[in-house]
């Protein structure tokens, strides 16, 4: 199929699935542009959840032309609460994976379609770059995802997968920065920029909800 398609004529998206059975990121970029990585994925906090872990352990493999996929957005479908659905596209788009809107748009109500349409988040998963984000740092229910971005930005996102509010912290070691660097910290979901934030960051987080940031560096 990847040479029919290459033979063509015609520049053609190659997504393959195996339901990543024989660990197809250590052999499929040679032959197709994305991967399933996982099994398929319900509408449900458990299997979202379990789905993003299994397909972190291969974001080595991922990069221009070839990414790593854990399977449609289950945003808007119903079996998810609006904070469990901003975490599973903050997460998606962090690790590069293919954005698939999974629910019916012919009837998706304003905040399926604001998670949706969010373009800075958007824009971290189309970023030139292409280094797929990983969990970073884990404390219980407690999780730091982040990835480096074009312009030496870091992508990061505080997730908190537990049942009660929480304060994540993060600093600048946790995600290769220096130490010493001061950042403007942009928050994508709230749409603010916090000025010249110094050696780390700290949000309060909502149980199954997750705050996303765009670091970049003053220079």
């Amino acid at each position: 199929m990847s040479k029919a398609l290459l033979n063509s004529g015609r520049p053609i998206f190659f997504s393959l699935c195996e339901w990543g059975q024989e660990d197809p990121a250590t052999w499929a970029p040679s032959i197709g542009n994305s991967w399933r990585t996982t099994g398929d994925i319900e509408d449900k906090w458990e299997s979202m959840t379990i789905i993003a872990d299994l397909n972190d352990k291969w974001a080595e493999y991922a990069g221009p032309g070839g990414w790593n996929d854990p399977d449609m957005l289950e945003v808007g479908n119903g079996g998810m609460t609006a904070e469990e659905y901003r975490s599973h596209f903050s997460i998606w788009a962090l690790v590069k994976a293919p954005l698939l809107i999974g629910c019916d748009i012919r009837s998706m109500d304003n905040t399926t379609f604001e998670i949706l349409s969010n373009r800075e988040v958007i824009a971290v998963n189309q970023d030139g770059l292409g280094v797929q984000g990983k969990k970073m740092k884990k404390d219980g229910d407690l999780e730091v995802w982040a990835g480096p971005l074009t312009g030496y930005r870091v992508a990061v996102v505080l997730w908190n997968r537990g049942a009660s509010p929480a304060n994540i912290t993060v600093s600048w070691t946790d995600i290769g920065l220096n130490s010493a660097a001061i950042v403007d910290a942009r928050d994508l979901w709230e749409h603010v920029t916090l000025a010249s934030v110094r050696d780390q960051i700290a949000a309060q987080v909502d149980p199954h909800a997750c705050k996303m940031f765009v670091i970049t560096p003053q220079y």
